[in-house]
């Protein structure tokens, strides 16, 4: 299977090629942090499934051997490397994939960290739109 994606400006593309080892919403603090939200999607493909097709991407070490690149430009969180803990292994954020319906999680992980209220987020009330906003 191949999937491309990209940032929300347009300025990245990239691609990856062959089946997903594992897809997952991974919830320690250093993703949030990261992502400014409670959780990420991440698909973990081997490195050389991964290539950037267009523009540059920023590196910054988030945390130990945590490498965590994106747009320079809008700032998309791309991809994730871990060469300590998940060598020959790139994460990327399949939320940024063109179709991130392609690839749905399979698990939870790093739960330990989670967000107390988001063990039950999905009881939630559920609204189509922003409530009180016109439909459109």
């Amino acid at each position: 299977m191949k999937l491309s994606g990209g940032c929300q400006c347009g300025a990245v593309r990239y691609s990856v090629e062959g089946e997903p080892q594992h897809v997952a919403l991974c919830h320690c603090a250093d993703c949030r942090k990261s992502a400014g939200a409670p959780m990420v999607s991440w698909a973990a493909f081997a490195e050389q499934e991964f290539t950037l097709e267009q523009g540059k991407l920023t590196t910054f070490n988030s945390s130990g051997s945590a490498l965590r690149s994106f747009c320079p430009k809008c700032g998309t969180g791309i991809a994730y490397r871990n060469a300590e803990y998940l060598p020959g292994i790139v994460d990327i954020q399949s939320v940024t994939l063109d179709d991130p319906g392609a690839l749905p999680a399979g698990a939870h992980i790093q739960v330990a960290e989670r967000i107390g209220w988001m063990e039950t987020a999905h009881e939630l009330p559920v609204f189509q739109r922003y409530p009180g906003m016109p439909e459109g």
